[in-house]
């Protein structure tokens, strides 16, 4: 499986992360659906949809996608290609614009560390910021993410909560998360407490559509919140497990 080439505009450190995060999983076992016996009923069920039996369970992912983030007042559409590796970290580089204007930049987390950093024309700053409150908000997303690679969730780090017949807790590094699972294993939603702007707030991806790749069947696209306040919604046009 060849090496997926990182986005332009990176710097050099993400760059690095970027080729280390892709690294492909050593010997990935396949997947036996008879080994979830022991997660609870919604967890099981999730994961005998998403996961095909015999699937070599990959825990790497590079995404491409598009979609919309809210700044301020204004929504601006966006691309963005991704790289992610839970619970290691993840790189997500996407250009969006401003009027005529194309802004060029990327999010990161790695390592304990997070960054934003965003340029008008990959010049101009717009936004740079690498301090312990980008970190904790990184590692939440980071942890609500976990359900675009399935196969970590097999992960013995993980533990699992029962809560209801539609509702499953997972605790995923210091996040609990808390996923939404449908009748048939479609997975509806996931939630948590996340660092936002100094506080610990209500964040919530609401998924309405799904695609299978590579043997994984994964949410596609998301709505995603800060206390009921939609602020991102994206659609992923290809995953490469690796």
């Amino acid at each position: 499986m060849s090496v997926v080439i990182p986005p332009a505009h990176l710097t050099e450190e993400a760059r690095s992360d970027w080729h280390d995060l892709q690294v492909q999983t050593r010997d990935p076992a396949p997947f036996d659906p008879g080994n979830l016996g022991h997660l609870p009923e919604p967890a099981r069920r999730w994961l005998r949809h998403a996961i095909r039996p015999g699937t070599p369970l990959r825990r790497a992912v590079v995404l491409d996608s598009h979609g919309a983030i809210r700044i301020g007042s204004a929504w601006r559409s966006f691309r963005a290609h991704q790289v992610l590796a839970p619970p290691a970290g993840y790189v997500w580089a996407a250009r969006a614009w401003f009027g005529p204007l194309p802004v060029h930049g990327f999010d990161r987390y790695r390592r304990g560390v997070g960054e934003m950093r965003w340029r008008v024309l990959d010049l101009v700053p717009v936004l740079s910021a690498r301090d312990d409150d980008v970190a904790r908000s990184a590692a939440g997303r980071l942890a609500a993410e976990f359900v675009l690679v399935p196969a970590v969730a097999l992960d013995p780090a993980i533990v699992w909560k029962a809560v209801d017949d539609r509702q499953v807790g997972a605790r995923v590094a210091e996040h609990d998360v808390t996923l939404e699972v449908g009748p048939e294993g479609v997975l509806e939603s996931v939630s948590l407490r996340r660092w936002h702007d100094g506080h610990d707030e209500d964040f919530r991806a609401t998924f309405t559509e799904e695609g299978t790749y590579d043997g994984f069947t994964i949410p596609v696209e998301a709505r995603c919140s800060w206390s009921g306040d939609e602020f991102i919604w994206f659609h992923v046009d290809q995953a490469i497990y690796r």
